[in-house]
């Protein structure tokens, strides 16, 4: 799942689940531990086997393609043909065209409504969708990217932002519609959103930028083709899970097809509708961040070019109001979402919006009148030097030479020698086939052979690109980075679901993490620890935690009440209650938890090549930074793989019940 698509966890399983005595298992565990013991088994035999038959080394260069040549031609008919074909002059040239236009006249509107207009939307908006305190908040978040200097790239950003997600709901809708009527479009469908779904950012932006250059229309198409497959999965959930009591009187009462998708089947999936929409404008605003590597402007390009001079004072200005943005969106969509089911509205909600509608022209035309438009620069604050001002002396007093804890930078050089190098080198020296029999014995574990057979071919795919020993650098790095996540985050998650003031203290720590952009996080490990791999890896496990421990929260309390009681009530302790009840029925939850820990880890990892991570994402960026087609394309073919295999090796299946069972 994308990140922020794992808000409604629920834990079936746990209270379906029959209860059993403490300490002991049924039918279905005993076969679980046979299972086990025979695959376990198994890959032992095998492995003496192969160790034997195939011997130690290296994916074999015999069993790899080079597409260099293939691609390189690619790339220069693409670019030898951009500016005459009359596929780019009539197809995609209008296209660029269109984008271009709709981005610069959204972003003429904000300059023209002015900073005192765009904030009174805001705050009106806020205010009929969600009540006075997020309108307050989203008036004090417009002021503070004013404030910070940062008004006209907030309105770049945003203009682009609009634009992005009204396409990226649209062919999300549509694309959500067909796979929520017809059978045979979600199957089709299906695996083109679980590949898209498993696709780090970096990997959209070079094929766009070969088609449409570095700019505005690359960086707002990318972004579509990044944010549209959450609105298009929960479209199509929506529709499929419409009560079938609902739909059966519908018919009953002779409506049409048409008639009952509009009167029934919408406004029952009105939930998730808004939940995409939701899921949507974050991914959108995420991707649109990223999307500065290739000419999008705004405030991802200010975070872009800070990063690159390691400013992080400036990194920080212009990341603030990307969060603050993210926030208000959130909370904003979140709201409408969670109003809908609730007392209908009679006709003073149009007087509402009216008056809203009202407030804004007047406080853009009396702001305008007496102000101007623009902010002006004596009411801006400079950060950038007393932040850089702090950073300098962290990196003085606490980057290194700090008695008996050592630094940050000890710590991180520390984590690379005994664990990122380790790791990855012991991964280096296994025997190709021996990494491809671990990741079935894994997937078969977890999943069914067509599982196993996914995640194989994805890791042998990445063998036959020639890039086997950097994916397996990036892999250690993954694996770093999910263990500590696992560990910290569950231990933070099982704390919060035992205790309610544990719980409320996170949930605004939660909140504003789980809408930060992915390159947010980079700003501040480079500040504390310098480039290398393991600021990336730190950056993944800030960026991963929120969601493993809002996960594993939500799945331990879930958990039964009634078997809760029980266990206690037959003198089970704290800790029994937590290792022999509650683990045990939120067992789906947790397993939920690692799935998007790794796959969020993999995101920001591959995004560590901007600060020394190297492996796959170094030459992802490599490739785009150079437009080199070959090492960029298939680097990002390879990320791709890599996150098909992680997902499907922890992401659970469902088996067939065994008869009897």
């Amino acid at each position: 799942m994308r990140p922020r698509e794992v808000g409604a966890v629920t834990a079936t399983a746990a209270t379906t689940t029959p209860a059993t005595p403490l300490g002991t298992a049924g039918p279905a565990a005993s076969l679980a531990r046979h299972r086990t013991t025979f695959l376990l088994t198994g890959a032992a035999v095998l492995l003496v086997l192969g160790t034997v038959l195939v011997g130690p080394g290296a994916w074999p260069t015999s069993l790899t393609v080079d597409l260099t040549g293939p691609l390189g031609d690619v790339s220069d008919w693409i670019i030898d043909n951009r500016d005459t074909h009359p596929v780019f002059l009539y197809f995609f040239g209008h296209l660029s065209n269109a984008v271009v236009l709709s981005v610069r006249g959204v972003y003429l509107v904000l300059l023209a409504a002015g900073w005192a207009g765009v904030t009174a939307a805001g705050g009106l908006i806020a205010w009929r969708v969600a009540g006075v305190r997020l309108a307050l908040t989203a008036v004090v978040a417009f002021l503070v990217c004013a404030l910070l200097g940062m008004w006209v790239p907030t309105m770049q950003t945003l203009a682009l932002m609009v634009i992005a997600v009204l396409a990226s709901v649209a062919l999300g809708a549509v694309l959500g519609l067909a796979a929520g009527l017809s059978d045979r479009v979600f199957r089709i469908l299906r695996p083109v959103l679980d590949t898209m779904q498993v696709m780090p950012a970096f990997a959209y932006l070079l094929p766009v930028v070969l088609v449409f250059g570095i700019g505005v229309p690359a960086a707002v198409l990318a972004t579509v083709v990044y944010a549209a497959p959450p609105m298009a999965r929960l479209t199509a959930l929506g529709l499929r899970d419409a009560d079938a009591g609902v739909m059966e009187a519908a018919a009953s009462l002779g409506a049409t097809g048409r008639q009952r998708l509009f009167t029934a089947r919408l406004p029952l999936a009105r939930r998730e509708l808004l939940l995409g929409l939701n899921q949507t404008i974050m991914m959108a605003l995420s991707m649109a961040v990223i999307a500065s590597v290739i000419g999008a402007g705004g405030l991802g390009d200010r975070v872009y070019q800070a990063l690159a001079s390691v400013d992080v004072g400036a990194a920080l200005a212009a990341g603030i109001p990307i969060v603050l943005l993210a926030v208000v969106l959130d909370r904003v969509t979140a709201a409408a979402g969670n109003r809908i089911g609730g007392v209908p509205r009679t006709g003073s909600a149009l007087l509402g919006w009216a008056v809203a509608a009202a407030g804004t022209v007047l406080a853009a035309v009396v702001a305008r009148l007496v102000l101007g438009t623009g902010w002006r620069d004596g009411w801006t604050a400079d950060i950038a030097p007393p932040v850089n001002s702090a950073v300098g002396w962290m990196t003085g007093h606490l980057y290194s030479g700090v008695p008996v804890i050592g630094g940050t930078a000890d710590w991180a050089g520390r984590f690379t020698t005994w664990v990122l190098d380790p790791l990855r080198d012991g991964l280096q020296w296994l025997p190709w086939w021996a990494v491809l029999l671990l990741i079935a014995v894994l997937a078969l574990l977890i999943g069914t052979w067509r599982t196993m057979l996914t995640a194989v071919l994805a890791m042998a795919a990445i063998g036959v690109l020639d890039v086997w020993d950097p994916a397996l650098d990036t892999l250690s790095q993954v694996l770093a980075g999910v263990a500590v996540t696992l560990v910290a985050g569950f231990a933070i998650g099982i704390a919060a679901s035992r205790s309610a003031r544990v719980e409320r203290l996170l949930r605004p720590v939660l909140d504003v993490f789980q809408t930060m952009p992915q390159f947010v996080y980079l700003i501040p490990v480079v500040a504390l620890f310098g480039v290398g791999r393991a600021p990336a890896v730190a950056a993944a496990v800030v960026y991963a935690l929120p969601a493993v421990v809002r996960i594993t929260t939500q799945g331990m309390n879930a958990v039964d009440p009634v078997t809760m009681e029980s266990s206690r009530s037959l003198g089970a302790t704290g800790i029994q209650q937590l290792l022999k009840v509650q683990l045990p029925l939120a067992r789906p939850a947790l397993l939920l938890a690692v799935n998007q820990g790794v796959v969020l880890v993999l995101a920001v990892v591959v995004i560590g090549g901007l600060v020394g991570g190297g492996s796959l994402g170094y030459s992802a960026v490599f490739g785009l930074a150079q437009g080199d087609l070959a090492t960029g394309l298939v680097a990002g073919a390879a990320i791709v793989l890599l996150g098909l295999m992680l997902d499907r090796v922890t992401q659970p299946t469902r088996r067939r019940s065994v008869k009897g069972a």
